[in-house]
């Protein structure tokens, strides 16, 4: 174990990479559903400044868990990969349509944040990629206690869906980091660091939410 790091020295790692769509740094967060991606992606935001945050949930449709690759590269990664803004809808879960649009201007970090989000559709595009190292049974349990009965046959649905995703399109192997929760926060490694058996520990004074 390597001596404890605070979550601005991942920032200042990830802000120094290479470009990687156009002027653009893009930084993908991926594992299963429940494994705390969103949460750990907006404290990882937080560290750097307060980047964008972009939410492949919000990409996602009912009809299209896995099937927006096309769509996310045609209305966001194309234009920033050229330097333009890029106008995109984000899908309305609960009234299962497309949203008001919205803009995302090149800037020099973006978190891609989601299921898939290291796919290979996306990784050309991606700077880096991290994966929440969170069991896919626990990462599903605390998914559905989360969202609660109602939406179990929801569940039920999606369990199939990211099981035949990850089959076909695994996105682990090809992690450069693998980030897991600890009782303090949060310990990352690289893939390298990982076999080897080291780790740094990632950590906020004022305690990280565990979701």
């Amino acid at each position: 174990m390597e001596p404890q790091q605070s979550l601005q020295s991942l920032a200042r790692e990830l802000a120094t990479l290479p470009p990687s769509l156009g002027p653009v740094r893009l930084i993908g967060i991926d594992g299963h559903a429940g494994s705390g991606k969103s949460t750990f992606a907006g404290r990882l935001a937080e560290a750097l400044g307060g980047v964008p945050v972009l939410h492949l949930d919000d990409v996602a449709t009912h009809e299209e868990l896995f099937g927006w690759p096309e769509r996310l590269c045609a209305q966001v990664l194309e234009p920033l990969a050229a330097g333009r803004a890029a106008h995109w809808a984000p899908y309305d879960w609960v009234e299962r349509r497309f949203g008001p649009e919205r803009v995302l201007e090149p800037v020099p970090v973006l978190l891609v944040e989601g299921v898939g989000a290291g796919r290979r559709a996306l990784r050309p595009y991606l700077a880096w990629l991290l994966w929440m190292e969170t069991p896919r049974a626990q990462s599903w349990g605390r998914g559905r206690n989360r969202d609660g009965r109602e939406l179990s046959d929801f569940w039920d649905g999606w369990e199939r869906a990211e099981r035949a995703h990850f089959s076909d399109d695994p996105s682990r192997p090809f992690a450069d980091t693998l980030v897991r929760q600890s009782g303090t926060g949060y310990e990352w490694s690289s893939v390298t660091d990982a076999t080897a058996g080291r780790a740094a520990s990632v950590t906020e004074g004022d305690g990280l939410p565990r979701a």
